[in-house]
């Protein structure tokens, strides 16, 4: 068999088992449908004009510039011989397209100008967001006009084996970096990303979204495979309740949850603020936690599985624990007055494990609880995390999940011969 009809057969045995996934991962009445990329003929077209923006540009010079800091529209213009008249006009002709006061400092510009001696301005193109530019025409008719740009979703097929950490294999196979967040976040319950070693590998099959040859970032995750120490944990996309999460080859969920709160509580003293005056020193500054009103001695429990970073005693904090979760969680509980037996650096915890009891260690007016959420490292409001599903694959949707399972499995498997024979899809959506 030749090497051409042996790439025929794979793609055309890859083809249906990707469209099947692609349908189970859209929404609404029309899903997608996807185009083989490799062409398998050479068409011969025309020349024709190069467009910039939709407008014929070989007739005009074509100028690039970028919006610098406290820069006001008429300005701008006015170093390329437009009238503040002018700017006015097309201002108020197109008050409902644009509000010109949204220009944003550091966005890119385009000017069309007429090649003759006058180099009048005729087009002013700016760039407001990746798909979406507006265009300001100085000629017969002043207005502005929305350019939205045609986008593209292309299905990938990458892998790689981890030398030093996750980014590094990622950016050396040439993969979007955005796509190790993506992989941290499905990941973060079950495999420890600070612990990677040497020999560990990952395969993933993913959606990334182009306009022209220019990423605007990863889409939806079709699946995914990560070998740890030798351990195989699969990432099976499923929509279960309205909801799409990722559940290991047996249909368990990645995630785990979090208690609600972490201990019992009478009341909130102080919620999360960027600006809050501090009841002691009474100047205002940030309380990125929650505080939780309880009497002293009042158990303090971990609101999940982790690892203890540290319990000592911090300044303002007073005794704090702080525990990392996983790769992306970590928390914090300030103002103890004292830590339960065994807690210590290093220590692993269960989700409920009491760690200390309420105090009011520290800089504070008495006993209660400063709980602080982190996620990857930076503070978030503990009261507005919503906690992951722990829900397993349901029975009634067993058939669908064991469907779904049949067809990234074996993709996942095949990604080598994929890569080698650079196959790749366009996904069509339409409007």
């Amino acid at each position: 068999m030749s090497a051409a009809s042996s790439l025929f057969r794979f793609k055309n045995a890859v083809y249906p088992l990707l469209l099947f996934l692609v349908s189970c991962s859209f929404s609404g009445n029309n899903p997608p449908t996807i185009a083989n990329n490799i062409p398998d003929t050479t068409l011969t077209t025309a020349v024709k004009p190069t467009l910039t923006f939709g407008i014929p540009s070989d007739s005009f010079v074509v100028l690039k510039g970028h919006i610098r800091p406290n820069r006001f529209l008429s300005e701008i213009l006015e170093d390329y011989g437009v009238s503040a008249t002018e700017v006015e006009q097309v201002v108020r002709n197109s008050k409902a397209v644009f509000d010109v006061r949204d220009l944003r400092a550091g966005r890119d510009f385009i000017v069309l100008a007429d090649k003759d001696s006058t180099a009048k301005l005729r087009y002013f193109i700016y760039s407001h967001e990746p798909a979406l530019s507006y265009i300001f025409s100085f000629n017969d008719s002043l207005n502005i006009t929305p350019f939205r740009y045609e986008s593209r979703s292309v299905i990938k097929f990458s892998s790689g084996t981890i030398e030093s950490s996750l980014w590094d294999a990622v950016i050396n196979n040439g993969i979007n970096p955005e796509l190790v967040i993506e992989l941290s976040d499905i990941y973060a319950w079950t495999i420890d990303f600070f612990g990677l070693q040497k020999g560990d590998s990952f395969r993933v099959i993913y959606e990334e979204k182009f306009i022209g040859e220019k990423s605007i970032g990863i889409g939806k995750i079709f699946g995914a495979l990560f070998t740890c120490s030798g351990r195989p944990v699969y990432a099976i996309p499923m929509m279960q309740n309205g909801t799409e999460s990722f559940y290991d080859k047996d249909g368990s969920s990645l995630k785990k949850a979090f208690l609600k709160a972490p201990l019992h509580f009478s009341g909130i003293g102080s919620r999360f603020s960027s600006a809050r005056m501090h009841p002691i020193l009474r100047i205002v500054r940030p309380h990125y936690g929650v505080d939780y009103s309880a009497p002293a001695g009042t158990p303090v429990y971990s609101i999940g599985d982790g690892k203890v970073i540290s319990a000592t005693i911090e300044g303002e904090s007073g005794r704090i624990v702080r525990i990392r979760h996983n790769s992306v969680y970590t928390t914090a509980y300030l103002h103890l007055s004292g830590f339960a037996k065994g807690i210590a650096g290093g220590v692993s915890v269960r989700q409920g494990d009491v760690i200390g009891y309420v105090g009011s260690s520290g800089l504070s007016t008495g006993p209660h609880l400063d709980f602080r959420f982190y996620k990857n490292g930076y503070p978030v409001d503990p009261l507005r995390v919503e906690a992951p599903s722990v829900e397993p694959v349901l029975e009634e949707n067993r058939q669908k999940f064991e469907k779904i399972s049949s067809i990234v499995i074996p993709l996942l498997s095949s990604i080598n011969q994929i890569q080698a024979d650079r196959t790749s899809f366009s996904i069509i959506t339409g409007k």
